[in-house]
């Protein structure tokens, strides 16, 4: 049987917000804006070449609950893990682009990384597997 992880809901504060950071800052592909009510959308983001891998789903939180947990969804850890193909071109794209990281890049036994975060403190591992 085949199965795969298609999606990971990503609560955020508003939906525009967290789609422009992603798109023009972490350099996201919008792959789809689709409005479902009056206060609720369907947005899904990609890396770019991620070729039907796993997605987020942009989640605008809608409880008091739920806005607690905007940019701690796992308790202050790394939780999402943005693989790449060249680690430089991507760390130094993303830093022009006003991406945070949290850490110099180092050299680990699995590759080159660097933690980042999201606009609302969200960590991110940027890493290039080594070969």
């Amino acid at each position: 049987m085949g199965q795969n992880i298609a999606a990971i809901s990503l609560l955020v504060r508003e939906y525009d917000e967290a789609i422009a950071f992603y798109t023009q800052s972490a350099g996201f592909t919008l792959i789809e804006d689709t409005r479902m009510s009056e206060d609720k959308r369907w947005v899904r983001i990609a890396p770019p070449g991620s070729n039907g891998g796993t997605e987020l789903l942009l989640a605008r939180a809608a409880s008091v609950e739920q806005r607690a947990q905007i940019g701690n969804q796992c308790g202050g850890r790394v939780w999402l893990f943005l693989h790449t193909d060249d680690f430089w071109r991507d760390y130094r794209a993303m830093q022009g682009r006003g991406v945070r990281f949290c850490e110099q890049p180092r050299e680990e036994a699995y590759g080159t990384v660097a933690v980042w975060e999201d606009l609302y403190g969200n960590r991110w591992d940027l890493l290039q597997l080594a070969r």
